[in-house]
């Protein structure tokens, strides 16, 4: 096995454009899931709405590419506000499947054929990255050092992301700690209660569904300037692996996202090196390289498992933060 080329391969992933777009999808699961108590199993729509609206916008529009940025974050901050204001009442699990239902809705509406001409049905969405990749203005070359170097298109993706990944998370910082944020985590804690002080508890959900829903919208756009827009993308499992992030880092933390998005992309990069690598050279001769690409989910899952019961704070949660650890 070429250990070292393995290590490279898991390393680019650090500052890779799909890390950054799990960043901002789990940085706005924590301001559902993390300060708000809204158990949103429909992260994946909001990101998938962020991407269909933004190669919309260029493709069937001609609009600039900024734009469609724009159109893809509102579409999900109208999504939101459609999904809330039906829903933000129910609790738990109930709200858990609304959520889950309504991101399958949106995956099934782009797939579906009857708008193949603006969404691509089941061949998705490309082509629309000419006029992104022409207002790049790194001149044309490959930089950086290690398992770190791209070309200039790809050094502007990973910059763009980076500046959006930063302002949202100062954007949720502040929030979180004004007092906006204070009565959202009494809502997380005891919506009654906070009720009980004359706070609107339905606007103040609805505000943070919104915003948290327009972060990881982001997050879709972010993944698809680096590819191209399939339905197949945006499944359950998507929002899953987002909540691994979300809670390997820390759910109620604005920096525990990012740092669980880094570790996960890192972890599921080595192990689709490694564990090939090990059928290749003998070591697990019961399985072909195909299924153990596939185990590295399965790994997910029970690592996933692991975290819930051992520690659900997450590596820079408080354990006290969160009512459901104590």
């Amino acid at each position: 096995m070429d250990w070292l080329q393995i290590l490279q391969n898991s390393a680019s992933t650090i500052i890779a454009p799909a890390t950054i777009a799990y960043a901002l999808a789990a940085l706005g699961l924590a301001v559902h899931f993390g300060y708000a108590g809204l158990l949103n199993m429909g992260i994946a729509g909001f990101m998938a709405l962020g991407a269909y609206g933004y190669a919309i916008t260029i493709l069937t529009f001609g609009l600039p590419w900024y734009v469609g940025v724009l159109v893809g974050i509102v579409a999900a901050l109208i999504f939101a506000l459609i999904l809330g204001i039906p829903t933000l009442r129910l609790r738990g699990d109930y709200l858990a499947i609304v959520t889950i239902a309504a991101a399958e809705v949106l995956r099934l509406l782009f797939l579906t054929s009857a708008f193949d001409e603006v969404t691509g049905s089941a061949d998705g969405l490309s082509g629309y990255h000419t006029e992104f990749r022409a207002a790049n203005p790194i001149p044309a070359g490959s930089y950086g050092f290690g398992p770190w170097v791209y070309n200039e298109i790809g050094w502007w993706v990973r910059i763009l992301g980076f500046i959006a990944l930063v302002l949202a998370a100062l954007v949720v910082y502040r929030l979180v700690n004004s007092p906006w944020g204070r009565v959202l985590k009494g809502i997380r804690e005891d919506e009654d209660a906070v009720r009980s002080l004359g706070k609107n508890v339905f606007g103040y959900k609805l505000q943070a569904l919104m915003l948290g829903g327009g972060i990881a919208a982001l997050g879709g756009i972010i993944y698809a300037m680096d590819r191209n827009v399939n339905s197949g993308v945006y499944v359950t499992s998507l929002t899953f692996f987002v909540y691994t992030a979300l809670l390997l880092g820390g759910a109620a933390t604005v920096f525990g996202p990012l740092l669980g998005s880094v570790i996960f992309w890192v972890l599921q990069a080595f192990l689709s090196n490694l564990l090939p690598a090990l059928v290749s050279s003998g070591v697990l001769p019961f399985m072909t390289t195909i299924q153990a690409s596939t185990v590295r989910f399965i790994l997910t899952g029970i690592a996933l498992m692991l975290l819930v019961i051992f520690r659900p704070q997450g590596i820079l949660g408080n354990k006290k933060e969160l009512t459901f650890v104590k």
